[in-house]
């Protein structure tokens, strides 16, 4: 339980880092239609899509903040399989429309 509960207190300070450091540039519209699955995900592939075709810049931290894979979304899926398993936070970038969310891979 106090090992969730260490984990559950970085994951609210990293997220708070990455979306104060967004809010810092501009408040962030949302993603419309954003829809993002599976979370959590064990078969190394994320799928990212929305009502908008426009490409996705993906941007993944670890619980610490520091940049593990950044990537460009054309289509929907997006190969996660260098993640070790752990929580993470994904940062989606589309247009000047923003989204972050908890990524979870076991």
């Amino acid at each position: 339980m106090k090992k969730q509960y260490f984990y559950f207190i970085i994951l609210l300070l990293s997220l708070s880092s990455v979306t104060g450091f967004a809010q810092a540039k501009s408040p962030d519209q949302p993603i419309e239609g954003l829809n993002f699955y599976p979370n959590p995900v064990s078969n190394g592939k994320i799928y990212i899509s929305s009502k908008s075709a426009m490409d996705k810049d993906i941007t993944i931290f670890d619980v610490l903040g520091k940049k593990v894979l950044q990537a460009t979304v054309t289509a929907k899926e997006l190969s996660i399989a260098t993640l070790s398993p752990g929580v993470y936070i994904i940062k989606i970038r589309e247009g000047e429309a923003t989204a972050t969310r908890k990524l979870i891979v076991k």
